[in-house]
């Protein structure tokens, strides 16, 4: 629908509406749901308009109208379609070669408003034109039925519009005359009860406005009695109201375009006095006063809001007034009085009467009779109306009040008396009491009169009038009215006559009165006696003076309705006596012709102008009008107030049109005489113009005023002048007038501005289209707006008076005086215009405000209007204007400057988005007329800045202005349709080869001066050779070959240009702005184009062709390169980006070696990761730069953003920004040494506090996943490929998925794992494959050591990882219905990255696979394992606090694994892999059996301490929770003990951590030294049992947690509380507690990991012959325990100290008689003991006292422990040691016991009998994982270490000697 006039709209879219729906889809395809659905609306309303322009029914004023919203329509949908805006005038299609350019953006400027206004176009009013004359509203009630049919009788419903703040009624009623039974009593008005409430202004609308409706019944006195009055006698009796406001129903209505229905409530009155203010009752909702009706049905009405003039109306609401709608009228005139307005009605208002009660009981039913009665006595007939709607009647009554003396009616009747029957008319009342007796009679007692006009001719006065009563009876008759008459009427008439007989026939009663008030509203008759007497002048001669005096204290209703007479009264009274009533009847006519400027009286202005052609008789008048006007003029130098002269100025026009009326008339009367005469006044009437004007009024603010007003009305008098005047003439006049103005602007901005619009008025006047008057009055104008210009004020309405300069220029372009104007015009407002406009957009750019700006318009639209001004004076200028301008210049510096100031403006029009870019148009004429003035300017910088005379800003100028201009987007004609591409090229050709052309040409120009562009022009250059125009790169691509000869001439190479077509190549392909024939193009390796040879043919012929065309081969390479992944770069998704400028980044690395390239991508890649907060891969992005930088002193360049300094100062600041781009990553990091200490210092506090912040701050470990790309649309770089991507913080597996699929909205989601087929690696799609993956660090020696935090080890886990690990488990064989583990196996995938993970990127590339099976045996065991690691990492953070409060989690881990109710938990693995027949089908996986099973056993051992934790935390209320898992927990270790004792001699299934009793006869003997000695089955030793039982499970500071993803778990060391608090309560007492230190050390031992990657002698495997352990064990003990200081309690006695050291012993399989010596006693004593890592497989702590056998588990909980042998200096295996300290040997009170708390226990350990015959030298030693042992701590003075003896497995403490601790330990 754009570029079409509206005719052929309506052809095209009775043939082919197909366009629309092409947007219709369009639009729906983009999801625009509401576009569509607005457009569709817009479409239909087009066809609907379509459809009444073909009808060929509407008037002109019509068609005009519906063009009108068919052209806003039209717009609208092209500017939401995306198309162009398409300017009109008169709604026609503009062509833009036939009007100027300002013109044509005002026309877009139009349009555009147009679209965002309502349906009427608002044109913005310039050069101060009177406002618009405000549009009346209208108001159309309808009343559709009464539903309140209860009355049973016939009513009249009035309607009446009520301003409740004013407390009156403001419009005549609406009268409804119904029947009994509801309907029109007229049946010819059914449908047609209907009324217009007219001329309701702006200010009624916003007035508290109520639609009052007043119910009046016709019958019986009282309604439901039927006795009082009989049935023929009809009164008018009220019966209720309604009410409606407006403010509730005007919002409706108003955006409604039909009728809108309401329902009113009718109330009726509660008492009858009240009657006459029952509808502000109700608004006020006094409910005592009034009854609300029994149902909510009432008055039906339906409403609506018209707008515009009555004519208007009627033409466009014509059905409306086809069904007899009552024109309902405000009372008085309304806002605007139309000079054809006729009109002539008195309003009475029936208020109120006292009257007596004449000796009756009770008081009167009055009713008031009144009659309009003529001078003659006779009354008149259709006077009377109670309201719009009905006929007038001869007689108006009231209605009637039952038992009321003092009866308040209010109401409004209309007496429209005619015009010729108003004088001499009186109204008579008369009174009479209606009794409701049988007869019912209607009895007259009193009457009261007013005349309507008083004797002195004016009528009735606006007021409120007390009548006197006149007593009378029924039988008195009024046949002789004379006989009242001349009675007095009301208090002034009694004042008047004092002298009255008292034996006339008619008395009054004084003590009864009668109220009316009456408002006139007439067109022909006044109130005012000033007004009367001013036209009745001749009746009163001698009062002329004071008759004119008081002119102005007449109402202007009153002076408009009598006009023609008053002007025709003063003109006489001039004609009279000129010189005594001359200045009088001057100022009188002033007043008058400034009254019509009012905008009430506006319309009254055509009144004005038709009187003066045709009823205007004064032809001497123009001789003393001439003579006041000069006088006035004269005087206001001397005279203090000038409010007078003001006036006079202010009515200037129409003072000289009375004056050449006049003069005209004289000259036909008198044949042309005193032509010299008036000539000669009128000069000196100019004379006293230029006076006014040229008065210095800075100091006077009068003076101001008075210059203001006559500026103001001086453009209106030129077409009066040009009746009697030549063009010439009057030119000369106005340019006398305008020249005698100050020539500075620092007056007064107000009188700046009147200036500037008097100038523009006399622009746009008529005078100024003629060219004689132009060639006078331009030279004035512009020498004006150069003023203001110059001093930048008042901008915008100097750009309207260029616009209207232009306008009448280009109309008359064909003139030869046009060349002229142009010619003055570029001399005088070129330079200024081009300097404006360059502050103006530089302001635009800073957002300041623009000097002078008085409009609220914004600086962007003084922006086009002078864009526009300066574009229209360029498309005038021709080729002699410009050569003229450049030779008018004295200096090259001012010509330099100048064209500076040209190409700059033209750079700027292109750089800044001047014109929105739906105006394309516009652009296309702009870009056209650069163009021009391009061409125009060639010649001359060719001839005056090159050769000698070069000039480098000039030039280049020129060339940016080129470069830009090519590469503008509306000039990119590929983009286009190919439509509109055609349109364009026919009428403008392809500008942008004109201008490549013009460019070549300056570029050849150049000669020897080409040296200076290179290589600077290079990168513009090679942006305009990425335009996609075959032509414009054939031009271009041989000034390459030109720059790169002339650098090989002067440097020998060309180095430069190398260089900067890199980088400059690099930035643009980068960007997506090359395609494929632009990198075929730069090759050109055989073609030819056009004229022009190949790039390489011409460096062929040159003596360096090697380098160039290795050059230029290199670079077709680097072309295809970034341009593949510069296309990806314009994407706007994150990760393509990202991935796009890491390929580019280890492109420039590997394939150029471009340092310089390679750290400009670093840092984009760097800025890329900064905006996605990709803090972590941000800093080791910069690293890569960080590590091409030395600590040296050697200076480096200011580069990017950085400055010129020192090497090491650059490197040491990257090092500061890689460390907080790290912290704000949350990864570690470790800096390298620098040079400077302070440096070094400032570096380390960095590093520090970043350090506590890593065990501050909690890190989330990330999610890994691979993603694999699959299929051909993928970009080459992602193409079947597959990387593994670190997740974003809390994103999981779900989330990252719909991220991928966001940035990928084509793919699709690959739903299995395996790896895809042929088919989909080559098809013509997109296939995501994505799935979690773990990472598995290649180192893990970090992760086993026991001291290092958990976060620290989290940190190792997921940082600097190479390898993932995906398991896809599947059944191989059958499936085992029974116990599917037996069958599963696990296909485990290793993917080996291209770089570690996190990295410069996100995500790598997968460059290796890995593909191996795991068994089901070995399955089981990485998932116990796991599980293991698991629970250990778990119960650690609840005992050192890291999860705070809630114990939740743990209690449904625990719950979870002891009543594993989904797979069955460890029991599964129990029957699948512990069963007989797959030991014996399985031999090979005895060993993998027997690690699962100490696994299960260290499982058990981890949940033991896990519920001892859970003990501690639990909440009372899950104290339930708490003892199901025990029980579980017990029946757990119970299975798992039975599978362990049915494997026989294998280790034992579970060793619980107890306490055990030594009992010696050396330790009794000895009891002061050896004291109370409690040895741990883990290995820990303490003297005083004491010390152990208190030792508590507790959070410490420096506490370290085992690697949860250990690939061998360990176990946790520990025994639970309940285990340690079974000792009984008498050990407790007064025992000294294990001090902190101790007690920390002791929390350590519970998770210490245990090691099976080591046998157990290769832990200490360096045992000197003395038994000394090494350093590294000794520092281990020290580490792991610190010295213990033994203790004794004194209190108990040796028997007790020996009862106490009880032992439990748990699941021994060994002989007593293979036991070891004990250890002596003393050597306890004396060597404090401390604890050992305990392996989960072998016992790992032994101590060996005499007649006395010590066994324990060394393990935690659910390690094995075989049967042991505890071996001193002799060999277990030697049969030959004798032992005497056998079990049998020992007093039973001294053998091995069990305590009874122990017993008492929820973890009863499993017990086996101490004789079973179990052979200790047939078990087999499993391996032992062993600690790495960090230094540190202080020797103690003796260390016990163990030494391992194969095979077996004795163990024996030996002392060690401190000296050899080193000092570093």
């Amino acid at each position: 629908v754009k570029n079409e006039t509206v005719g052929q709209m309506n052809v095209r879219l009775s043939i082919h509406p197909i366009p629309f729906f092409f947007s219709f889809f369009y639009v729906h395809q983009k999801h625009k749901v509401d576009l569509f659905y607005k457009v569709r609306h817009v479409m239909m309303e087009l066809i609907d308009l379509r459809r009444q322009l073909l009808s060929g029914h509407l008037t002109q004023d019509q068609s005009r109208d519906v063009k009108r919203h068919i052209t806003v329509r039209l717009d609208w949908g092209n500017e939401h379609l995306g198309l162009d805006l398409v300017p009109r005038k008169e709604f026609e299609m503009v062509d833009e070669d036939q009007i100027s350019v300002s013109d044509l953006y005002k026309m877009h400027l139009s349009s555009r408003h147009s679209v965002q206004q309502s349906s009427t176009q608002v044109i913005r009013q310039r050069h101060g034109e009177p406002c618009r004359v405000p549009v009346p509203h209208h108001l159309l009630v309808n009343l559709k039925s009464f539903t309140y049919n209860s009355i049973g009788e016939d009513t009249d419903i009035f309607f009446s519009l009520f301003d409740l703040r004013e407390g009156k009624t403001i419009s005549e009623k609406l009268m409804v005359r119904l029947n009994k039974n509801g309907g029109p009593k007229n049946p010819e008005k059914v449908d047609r009860l209907c009324a217009l409430f007219t001329d309701l202004s702006n200010k009624d609308m916003k007035r508290d406005l109520y639609i009052v409706s007043q119910v009046i019944r016709t019958g019986r006195m009282l309604l439901n009695d039927s006795k009082k009055g009989p049935a023929h006698v009809q009164y008018r009796r009220p019966y209720g109201c309604a009410v409606l406001a407006m403010s509730d129903v005007l919002q409706i209505i108003s955006e409604l375009k039909e009728e809108k229905d309401f329902v009113l409530k009718v109330y009726t009155c509660n008492n009858e006095n009240e009657w006459y203010q029952i509808h502000e009752n109700i608004i006020r909702k006094s409910s005592t006063k009034y009854t609300a009706p029994s149902t909510n049905y009432g008055l039906i009405i339906s409403l609506q809001l018209l707008r515009g003039d009555m004519e208007q109306v009627r033409r466009e609401n014509p059905l409306i007034f086809s069904r007899g709608v009552a024109i309902t009228r405000k009372l008085g005139f309304p806002d605007v009085i139309m000079p054809g307005d006729i009109r002539n009605d008195l309003y009475l208002t029936l208020e109120r009467g006292d009257f007596e009660r004449g000796g009756k009981s009770v008081q009167k039913n009055i009713e008031v009779t009144m009659y309009v009665i003529y001078a003659d006595g006779e009354i008149l007939k259709d006077c009377i109306s109670l309201g719009s709607g009905e006929p007038n009647i001869p007689e108006y009554r009231s209605f009637v009040l039952y038992h009321n003396n003092s009866p308040r009616w209010s109401e409004v009747i209309k007496l429209p008396i005619p015009i010729d029957r108003f004088r001499g008319s009186h109204l008579r009342f008369e009174f009479r009491h209606c009794s409701t007796k049988d007869k019912g009679e209607k009895k007259l007692y009193g009457f009261a009169f007013t005349p309507l006009m008083r004797e002195d001719g004016t009528t009735l006065s606006d007021e409120s009038h007390e009548l006197y009563v006149y007593k009378c009876d029924e039988n008195t008759t009024f046949s002789n009215h004379a006989l009242y008459l001349g009675l007095p009427c009301c208090k002034d008439d009694f004042n008047s006559c004092p002298n009255i007989p008292s034996s006339l026939i008619f008395q009054r009663s004084t003590k009864e009165t009668f109220w009316i008030s009456t408002q006139l509203s007439s067109t022909k008759l006044t109130q005012n006696v000033d007004l009367l007497a001013l036209l009745k002048w001749k009746a009163h001669p001698e009062r002329v003076m004071d008759i004119l005096g008081r002119l102005r204290h007449v109402s202007g209703e009153e002076i408009v309705k009598f006009l023609q007479d008053i002007l025709d009264t003063l003109f006489s009274i001039l004609d009279d006596n000129t010189d005594k009533y001359g200045p009088l009847v001057f100022q009188s006519l002033v007043f008058i012709i400034n009254l019509l400027r009012d905008s009430k009286y506006y319309h009254f202005r055509p009144v004005m102008d038709t009187y003066i052609q045709k009823h205007f008789a004064g032809a001497l008048a123009y001789k003393e009008l001439i003579r006041c006007l000069k006088w006035y003029m004269d005087r206001s130098a001397e005279v203090v107030r000038q409010d007078h002269i003001q006036e006079a100025m202010r009515a200037l026009e129409y003072l000289f049109k009375f004056i050449i009326q006049s003069r005209i008339l004289y000259s036909r009367a008198t044949c042309g005489m005193e032509e010299e005469q008036f000539r000669t006044s009128i000069q000196e009437l100019f004379q006293s113009i230029r006076f006014v004007l040229s008065l210095d009024s800075r100091n006077s603010e009068t003076l101001i005023f008075t210059q203001a007003a006559l500026l103001n009305s001086f453009p209106a008098i030129f077409d009066e002048l040009l009746q009697m005047f030549t063009v010439q003439e009057v030119a000369e006049f106005v340019r006398g007038t305008l020249g005698s103005m100050p020539s500075t602007v620092h007056i007064g901005q107000s009188m700046d501005v009147v200036k500037l619009q008097s100038i523009a008025r006399t622009v746009d006047s008529r005078l100024f289209s003629f060219p004689e008057s132009r060639r006078i009055l331009l030279p004035v104008v512009l020498h004006h707006i150069h003023l203001h210009l110059r001093q930048q004020k008042e901008l915008l309405i100097c750009s309207g008076i260029l616009s209207s300069i232009f306008s009448i220029i280009k109309s008359s372009s064909l003139d030869t005086s046009v060349q002229e104007e142009v010619e003055m015009m570029v001399e005088s407002l070129l330079d200024v215009l081009l300097q404006t406009l360059l502050s103006i957009m530089s302001k635009s750019q800073s957002q300041e405000a623009v000097r002078g700006q008085r409009c609220p318009q914004c600086t962007a639209e003084i922006t086009g209007e002078y864009v526009s001004c300066l574009l229209s004076l360029l498309r005038q200028m021709t080729d002699i204007h410009f050569q003229h301008l450049m030779e008018n210049f004295q200096s090259k510096d001012e010509l330099k400057l100048a064209c500076l100031k040209l190409l700059m403006l033209c750079e700027n029009l292109m750089k800044l988005s001047i014109f929105p870019r739906d105006w394309n148009i516009m652009r296309l004429l702009t870009s056209n007329i650069i163009l021009t003035t391009a061409q125009q300017l060639a010649p001359a910088l060719h001839k005056n800045f090159a050769e000698t005379d070069f000039d480098f800003k000039v030039w280049n100028s020129y060339f940016s202005l080129a470069v830009l201009y090519i590469n503008q987007p509306s000039l990119q004609l590929e983009n286009l349709s190919p439509v509109k591409r055609k349109k364009i090229l026919d009428k403008y050709g392809d500008m942008r080869v004109m201008m490549t052309y013009e460019l070549f040409n300056m570029w050849q120009n150049l000669g020897e001066n080409k040296i200076h562009f290179i290589p600077g022009m290079i990168g513009p250059f090679l942006g305009v050779t990425l335009v996609p125009q075959v032509e414009v790169r054939n031009i271009m691509i041989p000034i390459f070959h030109d720059m790169m000869d002339w650098e090989q001439r002067k440097n020998g190479n060309f180095k430069q240009v190398e260089a900067e077509l890199i980088d400059k190549l690099d930035s643009l392909v980068s960007e997506g702005k090359g395609d494929e024939n632009y990198r075929e193009l730069f090759g050109l390796l055989t073609q030819l184009f056009g004229p022009y040879p190949s790039l390489l043919e011409k460096i062929e012929q040159e003596t360096w062709k090697e380098t160039g065309i290795s050059f230029v081969t290199s670079h077709y390479d680097t072309l295809w390169h970034t341009g593949e992944t510069g296309n990806l770069l314009k994407d706007e998704t994150e990760n393509k980006k990202i991935g796009c400028t890491v390929n580019l980044l280890n492109f420039y690395k590997s394939e150029i070696n471009k340092e310089e390239m390679y750290i400009r991508y670093i840092h984009k890649l760097c800025d890329m990761h900064l905006q996605a907060e990709n803090y972590t891969e941000a800093a080791f992005t910069l690293l890569l730069y960080w590590e091409l930088l030395h600590w040296d002193e050697r200076p480096v360049k200011e580069f990017l953003h950085y400055p010129a300094q020192t090497e090491w100062h650059r490197k040491e600041g990257l090092c500061r920004k890689v460390i907080h781009y790290f912290n704000k990553g949350k990864v570690g990091c470790q800096t390298q040494s620098v040079q400077n200490v302070s440096s070094l210092f400032k570096l380390g506090k960095m590093e520090a506090a970043y350090y506590d912040n890593i065990m501050e701050q909690q890190r989330l470990e990330p999610e890994f996943f691979r993603v694999g790309f699959y299929g051909r649309k993928f970009p080459f770089f992602l193409r079947n490929k597959e990387f593994v991507c670190r997740g974003h913080d809390y994103e999981r597996l779900e989330a990252f998925q719909q991220r991928m699929l966001g940035e990928f909205p084509q793919a699709i989601a690959m739903q299995h794992p395996n790896q895809p087929d042929e088919a989909i690696l080559q098809c013509d799609a997109q296939y995501l494959q994505i799935y979690a993956v773990t990472p598995f660090p290649e180192s893990v020696t970090v992760l086993q050591m026991d001291r290092v935090p958990d976060r620290i080890k989290s940190f190792y886990r997921v940082n600097n990882v190479r390898r993932f690990r995906y398991d896809r488990p599947f059944h191989k064989g059958p499936k085992d219905r029974e116990n599917e583990f037996k069958s599963l196996w696990i296909e485990r995938t290793t993917l080996i990255l291209t770089h570690p993970l996190p990295g410069i990127s996100c995500w790598f590339e997968v460059e290796k696979r890995e593909l191996v099976e795991v068994s089901p045996l070995e399955n089981a065991i990485s998932v116990v394992e796991n599980k293991n690691q698991e629970l250990r990492t778990l119960i650690s953070q609840y005992q050192h606090k890291q999860l705070h409060g809630n114990i939740n989690l743990l209690s449904m881990t625990l719950n979870g694994v002891i009543d594993a109710a989904v797979n069955g938990g460890i029991a599964r693995y129990q029957e699948a892999f512990f069963d007989k027949e797959y030991i014996t089908s399985h031999p090979e996986d005895t060993e993998k059996i027997t690690q699962l099973k100490d696994l299960m056993q260290e499982q058990v051992h981890i949940l033991g301490v896990g519920l001892a934790v859970h003990e501690k935390l639990v909440h009372p209320e899950m104290r339930p929770l708490h003892k199901k898992l025990i029980d579980q927990f017990q029946m757990m270790r119970s299975s798992l003990c039975h599978v362990s004792a049915q494997d026989g001699p294998q280790e034992d299934p579970i060793a619980v951590l107890t306490p055990v009793r030594i009992s010696s006869p050396s330790l009794s003997s000895n009891s002061s030294e050896a004291g109370n000695l409690l040895i741990l089955a883990d290995g820990m030793v303490v003297e005083h049992p004491e010390d152990f039982y208190r030792m508590q499970v507790s959070p410490h500071p420096k506490s370290y947690h085992s690697d949860p993803s250990s690939s061998s778990l360990s176990s946790t060391h520990s025994a639970p509380p309940q285990m340690i608090n079974s000792t009984p309560p008498t050990l407790r007492v007064g025992s000294p507690s294990l001090p902190d230190k101790y007690r920390h050390n002791r929390e350590m031992l519970m998770l210490l990991p245990p090691h099976r990657e080591r046998p157990s002698s290769a832990m200490y495997s360096n045992i000197t012959e003395n038994g000394q352990p090494p350093n590294f064990q000794r520092a281990l003990f020290h580490q792991v325990i610190g010295p213990c200081k033994p203790c004794s309690d004194p209190n108990l006695s040796v028997a007790e100290k020996g009862q106490h050291l009880s032992m439990h012993f748990d699941a021994f399989h060994h002989q007593v008689s293979d036991l070891p010596p004990a250890l002596p006693a003393r050597s306890l004593r004396k060597s404090p003991l401390h604890p050992i890592p305990a392996s989960p497989t072998s016992p790992q702590s032994v101590l060996d006292g005499s007649n006395s056998t010590l066994s324990g588990s060394a393990s935690s909980g659910v390690s094995s422990l075989s049967e042991s042998n505890f071996g001193g200096a002799t060999s277990s295996s030697d049969p030959a040691a004798s032992r005497t300290d056998t079990l049998e040997s020992v007093p039973s009170s001294q053998a091995w016991t069990t305590d009874q708390e122990d017993l008492d226990s929820p973890y009863q350990p499993v017990r086996y009998s101490m004789s079973e015959p179990d052979v200790l030298e047939g078990v087999k030693s499993p391996p032992c994982r062993s600690n790495s042992a960090p230094g540190g701590v202080n020797p103690p003075q003796v260390i016990y270490q163990i030494q391992s003896q194969a095979p077996g497995l004795a163990y024996k403490m030996q002392p060690f000697n401190p000296r050899f601790v080193s000092a570093d330990k």
